[in-house]
């Protein structure tokens, strides 16, 4: 193991970090909000401790092995979770304990929207720039935008790009090189951020509103500049932007890559994933809209669409953002939601859960048992599209999916062991897990209310669902630190 090279990795990554610090102290001053001042220091602080790292170990050039791949896509998030946290640390107002502000960093930058802030829109401008801020650089993984510099730093990013990227096919790469496939994904990112931010300004946000809900929007994220998210807005018009932009960042971005470069649609309908995902999408869309019309629950058929679709979308994509009391509605439609974020967005795109493809994959493997039961000879092929799969595809799907489920039972017993109910415990392991954010019971609102020692543990399972469970789980193999 390289640590050196790894060291100095690590320290140039941090040093890049420090200056996500800036744009937060111009909004500061933009604004005169007298919030700057914690991020100055959070940048000299960590811009030192980065070149620190560096400076003694600028001469390591070792080739990454997947070993090292692994441990610093890890590292990576550990570490620039805690610096994130610096400038929640220094602030003044509110004053945050170390537990809440290392929750609010990680939350941001695993896109998971989780907060334990109250009286947001209190807060300095600066400060809600920064949440948002977060979730957008998180939302596509800072891992691939280091991709596209570190080569020119002289270290290969292949083994980096296979740990971070999410779905069951790792391998696969949109172009050759892989720094012009992180810098493509970047390009289409920050296209749909631009037009996600002028969609907001027209239908009626000011421009910082507009600029930090399209970061949290298309990061998948779920964090707002107010403490009623978008619910704030009372606008059908901002729901409706919300949502569709919400789709489009749940879809595979290498799907939005080869329709931009071919300039033909026909690649989204030829995806089985797509189609699938847009399937469940519709469904869950009729299904909350068909119960609330039944009991009742608003006034108005349109009101109950708008609701319905926002709410739907909002919580299967694993965004979280609200425009009412979901926790409250009817029947089963609270767990129903919670249950949509385990299947989350596209495998490839910002969202988090399972991934619709694993669990499509999972589907289609259940249907071969039982065909299998009927016919034991004959030899049925698991394909996607027109594509057969090897097995070993869907050996890694079970593999992840019963690795996922052990990590949510630990979790959740765990959180059960610092004093949660069991609903409470089991939303809140979901939300967390999942990178979704809102839960039931006592995190419906809010996780402010819930212990340090919780919020710990939730803060493990943001990374474990980040890094989805492998990535960081194969750090705990003996056969790991062997080699």
């Amino acid at each position: 193991m390289q640590f050196r090279t790894i060291i100095k990795i690590l320290g140039q990554l941090v040093a890049m970090f420090s200056i996500t610090m800036i744009p937060p102290a111009l909004v500061s001053l933009i604004y005169k909000d007298g919030g700057g001042v914690p991020f100055v220091l959070a940048f000299i602080f960590s811009l030192v401790i980065g070149m620190m790292a560096y400076y003694p170990n600028r001469k390591q050039n070792g080739d990454l092995k997947a070993r090292e791949g692994f441990l610093i896509v890890v590292l990576f998030w550990l570490v620039l979770g805690a610096f994130a946290s610096l400038p929640l640390v220094f602030l003044d107002a509110p004053k945050l304990s170390l537990a809440d502000a290392i929750f609010e960093s990680f939350s941001g930058l695993t896109t998971t929207g989780a907060t334990v802030l109250t009286g947001i829109e209190f807060l300095p401008k600066a400060v809600l720039f920064y949440r948002q801020q977060l979730q957008w650089l998180g939302g596509m993984g800072i891992i691939v935008l280091a991709v596209a510099v570190l080569p020119m730093l002289g270290v290969g990013g292949m083994q980096l790009y296979r740990a971070e990227t999410p779905g069951p096919v790792k391998d696969s790469k949109m172009t050759p090189r892989i720094a012009d496939t992180a810098k493509h994904l970047w390009y289409i990112y920050v296209s749909l951020t631009v037009a996600c931010s002028t969609a907001y300004w027209a239908a009626g946000m000011n421009w910082f509103d507009a600029i930090c809900h399209a970061f949290s929007t298309i990061a998948i994220g779920g964090f707002s500049t107010y403490d009623a998210s978008l619910g704030y807005f009372d606008s059908p018009l901002i729901n409706f932007i919300c949502v569709f932009f919400l789709i489009i960042a749940a879809v595979n971005f290498s799907l939005h890559y080869a329709a931009v470069a071919s300039r033909n649609l026909k690649v989204y309908i030829r995806d089985p994933e797509f189609k699938v995902f847009l399937a469940i999408q519709a469904a869950l869309i009729l299904l909350c809209f068909s119960v609330l019309s039944s009991q009742e629950v608003y006034q108005t058929g349109d009101e109950t669409l708008d609701q319905a679709m926002f709410q739907a979308v909002s919580m299967s994509t694993t965004a979280g953002f609200a425009t009412d009391n979901f926790s409250a509605w009817p029947l089963f439609l609270p767990i129903l939601l919670i249950f949509s974020s385990f299947i989350g967005g596209c495998a490839g795109s910002t969202g988090g859960g399972m991934k619709v493809v694993r669990v499509f994959l999972l589907y289609l493997q259940g249907i071969r048992e039982l065909n299998r039961l009927v016919h034991p000879r004959a030899i049925y092929s698991i394909k996607l599209g027109r594509k057969a799969l090897p097995d070993k595809v869907i050996e890694a799907v079970w593999g992840f999916f019963s690795a996922y489920a052990l990590v949510f039972v630990i979790i959740m017993l765990l959180l059960m062991g610092t004093g949660l109910d069991n609903i409470t415990a089991f939303s809140a392991t979901a939300a967390c897990l999942n990178n979704l954010g809102p839960g039931l019971g006592d995190v419906a609102a809010h996780y402010g209310d819930i212990t340090d020692g919780a919020k710990w543990i939730l803060t493990i399972a943001m990374v474990f669902g980040r890094l989805e469970i492998f990535t960081l789980l194969v750090l705990f193999t003996p056969t790991f630190w062997r080699g």
